[in-house]
């Protein structure tokens, strides 16, 4: 698979809680010159991102990361403001507190509250799978694509694990033909950023494409 092809699918990542501007302008500079698809970034850096460099890179965020507990309300207004700052893409994280109570309902009113807040801006829905169970990732599936987000994704990366390829075959059975995959946490190699690819994933998080790709 061509390097630049691969490229394409990256949101290249900078989600560190220490993570400085010098860090974040680098990344953003990374993106830029290889083209990369997103910078996926905190929302505080939101505003400055689109300052120093406009339309070269397209910005994603993260909203109710990497927890997920956060309210309905809380999680709808970091949207709206991400979203009006200059975010594109929004990466949310589901409440997974919700999911082992079996409030499906309660999960998908969330995700759909979100999506209206975001307007044409991509949907990415995290669901964190190290937490789940097989039924409760097919029931996710389910409720992705129900409440319209554009996107099903693995992991935050914060978890106690990453990306796995079963899960992404689980994905492509149960979601809706409309909703993408996204696979992050724990994909160190080329040749797996290649597999996920292969396997149907349309994007991939991480934030050691640069490393892997272009030594």
């Amino acid at each position: 698979m061509k390097t630049e092809t691969i490229w394409k699918s990256i949101d290249h990542t900078q989600l560190k809680p220490d993570a400085g501007w010098k860090e974040i302008s680098k990344l953003c500079r990374e993106a830029a010159e290889y083209g990369a698809a997103s910078v996926c970034i905190p929302p505080c850096y939101i505003e400055r991102v689109k300052e120093e460099f406009g339309p070269q890179i397209r910005i994603c965020t993260v909203i109710g990361f990497p927890l997920g507990y956060a309210t309905k309300e809380t999680k709808v207004f970091e949207a709206a403001d991400a979203v009006n700052k200059g975010a594109a893409e929004i990466d949310m994280v589901i409440n997974i507190s919700d999911v082992k109570n079996k409030d499906f309902a309660r999960v998908q009113n969330e995700i759909s509250a979100v999506r209206q807040v975001v307007g044409e801006s991509v949907l990415k829905v995290i669901i964190e799978t190290c937490y789940l169970s097989e039924e409760e990732k097919k029931e996710l599936c389910r409720i992705v694509t129900e409440a319209g987000a554009d996107f099903i994704k693995t992991s935050t990366g914060f978890g106690t694990a990453g990306a796995t390829m079963e899960d992404i075959r689980l994905f492509k059975k149960y979601i809706g033909k409309h909703v993408r995959i996204k696979a992050a946490g724990g994909i160190k190699t080329r040749e797996a950023l290649e597999e996920y690819l292969e396997e149907g994933c349309s994007r991939i998080g991480t934030s050691s494409a640069v490393a892997l790709l272009e030594r």
